[in-house]
This record gives C-alpha cells, sequence and structure tokens, in this order.
C-alpha cells in the first residue's frame, strides 16, 4: 500500500544505530537482554505505558483495517495491533486504531500522534534511512498490480501501450508506473488523482483504462466495482512492496517488542501451533516449543515480558496463517493467496529467528 513519497522533518533525536545493526540487534535480544538487563527504553514505549494504552495508525481497506459495524476494528493488519497490545499489556484491547489518509500518516507518525504505524507502509531505504523510520517484521509482502477491463482484451502489462492510467498522486505507484512504462519502451496517459476513492471512481467511471495500485487493494477494488467479473487484475507486479510496522527512531525496547510479537505469529504456524491445538502444546518436551510458550519462562523474563506472551497472541488472534486466512485468504470476500506471504519451508518469504 503506498504511502506518499515526500519526506517529513528529520527528527531531532536518534539512536545512532542503522536499520542493519538493529536487525542484528534483534537476532541477539535473549543474549543482549540477559546481559544488559533490557534494550534500552525510550519515550515511546514510556509514553504507552503511562497512558495504558498503545495509538496505532492504520487506512481504512476492509480485510486490512475497518471498523465493523459495532464500530470494532478488525482487519489483518488490526489483529498485529491486538498482538503489540497484548505483549505489552497481555489484554488484546488496550489499542486504540487511529485512521489517517496516505499523505498524512508518516507525518502524524512522525509528530507523535501515533506510536506505531500499521497502515501497510512500504518499507524502503529513504524511509529507513533518511526519514527516521525504522520498520519492524515485514507482515505483508505486496506488489504494484494493474486492473482493467476485461472488455480491452489485454493479458499483461506490455499490452497497454498508449493506455490511460489512474495513479495516486505524490505515491510510490506513481513513480513505479512511470518506471514501467519507460523500460517497456511503451507510453501511456497518466490520469493523476490525490484521493483514493476519488481515484477509483474515476477509473469505474471509464474516465481511465488501467487502475494501479498494490494488487491487494486492486484486489478490493475488484469487489466494489458494479460488476467485479468485468474486470481483470494482470500478472505482473510492477514493484516490491514490503510492508511493514514503523516506528520513529528512538527506542529500541518498543522496536523489539514490535519485532517479536509480529515473529511470534510467524514461528506459531512454523511449529504447527494453533488457536485451537496451542494448548496440546503446553506439555511438549520439545525445548524450543517450552521456550516460545514461556513454559520454560527464560526468554520472557530477560525481555522484561510476560513469559507466556507468544501463547497469549497465539491464544488470542492465532497464528500468521490463521490471521491471513480469516481477514484476506481465498474463502474471504478479498481471495488473496497466500502467493510470497507463505513461510520459508512452503516456498515463501515468511521467516522467524529463532526464539532462543
Amino acid at each position: 500500500m503506498h504511502t506518499p513519497s515526500q519526506a517529513p522533518s528529520r527528527p531531532s533525536s536518534r539512536s545512532g544505530l542503522s536499520p542493519r545493526s538493529l536487525t542484528a540487534g534483534a537476532l541477539s535480544l535473549a543474549i543482549g537482554l540477559a546481559v544488559t538487563g533490557a534494550a534500552k527504553a525510550g519515550p515511546t514505549l514510556d509514553t504507552i505505558k503511562a497512558r495504558g494504552s498503545i495509538k496505532v495508525g492504520v487506512g481504512t481497506q476492509p480485510g486490512f483495517f475497518s471498523p465493523d459495524s459495532n464500530g470494532r476494528w478488525q482487519g489483518f493488519f488490526v489483529d498485529f495491533g491486538r498482538a503489540l497490545s497484548i505483549a505489552v499489556f497481555n489484554d488484546p484491547d488496550k489499542v486504540q486504531f487511529v485512521s489517517s489518509s496516505p499523505q498524512q500518516r508518516l507525518p502524524s507518525l512522525q509528530s507523535g500522534e501515533f506510536d506505531l504505524l500499521l497502515s501497510g507502509v512500504t518499507q524502503t531505504f529513504t524511509r529507513a534511512t533518511k526519514l527516521g523510520f525504522h520498520f519492524g517484521p515485514v507482515v505483508f509482502y505486496d506488489g504494484q498490480g494493474l486492473l482493467v477491463p476485461k472488455k480491452l482484451g489485454v493479458t499483461k502489462g506490455k499490452d497497454l501501450n498508449g493506455a490511460t492510467v489512474c495513479v495516486q498522486t505524490g505515491t510510490t505507484g506513481e513513480l513505479n508506473i512511470t518506471d514501467f512504462f519507460r523500460q517497456n519502451r511503451i507510453a501511456f496517459k497518466p490520469v493523476v488523482i490525490e484521493e483514493t476513492a476519488e481515484n477509483q471512481k474515476a477509473f469505474a467511471s471509464g474516465r481511465c483504462d488501467v487502475l494501479t495500485q498494490d494488487a491487494s487493494d486492486l484486489a478490493i477494488t475488484r469487489t466494489q466495482l458494479p460488476k467485479p467479473d468485468d474486470y481483470v487484475l494482470l500478472p505482473e507486479r510492477i514493484s516490491k512492496e514490503p510492508l511493514a510496522p514503523a516506528i520513529r527512531y528512538g527506542d529500541d525496547q518498543w522496536l523489539e517488542i514490535v519485532n517479536w510479537a509480529v515473529y511470534a505469529t510467524i514461528q506459531a504456524e512454523e511449529l504447527g501451533i494453533t488457536q485451537a491445538n496451542i494448548d496440546s502444546f503446553l506439555t511438549s518436551t520439545d525445548p524450543t516449543v517450552r521456550r516460545f510458550l514461556g513454559v520454560d519462562p527464560s526468554l520472557g523474563e530477560a525481555a522484561k515480558l510476560d513469559p507466556k506472551f507468544a501463547y497469549t497472541i497465539v491464544k488470542t488472534v492465532g497464528n500468521y496463517g490463521e490471521i491471513f486466512d480469516r481477514n484476506v485468504g481465498p474463502a474471504t470476500k478479498v481471495g488473496l493467496d497466500r502467493g510470497f506471504n507463505k513461510l520459508w519451508t512452503q516456498g515463501g518469504l515468511l521467516y522467524a529467528p529463532p526464539f532462543r
């Protein structure tokens, strides 16, 4: 999901650590915390604990993040927000979801309006090194796609020479679509619109031949068109869009909590642990399982978290596969396949570092 490419102001305080060094730090969390007592806490985690809840910036896209008829937020990214609430407060409901536009969400995170951005923001070099944001683990591997009416009779992006393309201004998508047509030496006419909803309306009215956004967005948009079967999502993914939680620089311990709350859902799926069967694993003699579920409390104690934080996350929101299938999987209205979002053991890209 695209976010504007404009840079918010550089933060006044920084940890001085590169993203790469922090990733290495994440891999050695258990050992490092045991030696030093705890990762360096900072103002964000202190604020969260004083407030008694986490503020999470989200978008509005059914399946990923949207309030239900009772006003309770539901969706794929929302479940990861609840997992974080469990890690910090041992309670899935100590979290406030705040909707923000693609143009405003990064500046709002920078200004402190949120503690975390879970709005499907793409992890990029510039955002990590220049704009002052750390990223947690990728929770959704997406890519920019092309939605077209079937009546055009095209089967691939290279067939779109001369097409008009609806694209949202100020996003990475605007840059990507320009690169795609230039690389393939074909022409296009951009129809540049700022608001997502207006962009989709323009496509539905026939103002443009192609709508380009992240493929997950297009899959949802297609279901909302008057005749979804009249449209097809072309097979190309013209960009890499690794969607990851974003936080401000300056709070190592908060970053590690974000990392390991997400990894807990991935590790659970790899171990075959689900919401339904998790209690049967509590008597396992496998040391990996015992550490992961907090039967052996050493990891949780070292991280100053409830030793059973991973158990409670999985028991409450499920493992990664359950979260995916429940919100955006093939049996849902969104209807997405796992694709790159399969475990590494199944040909995908999802991988959790060892819980040891």
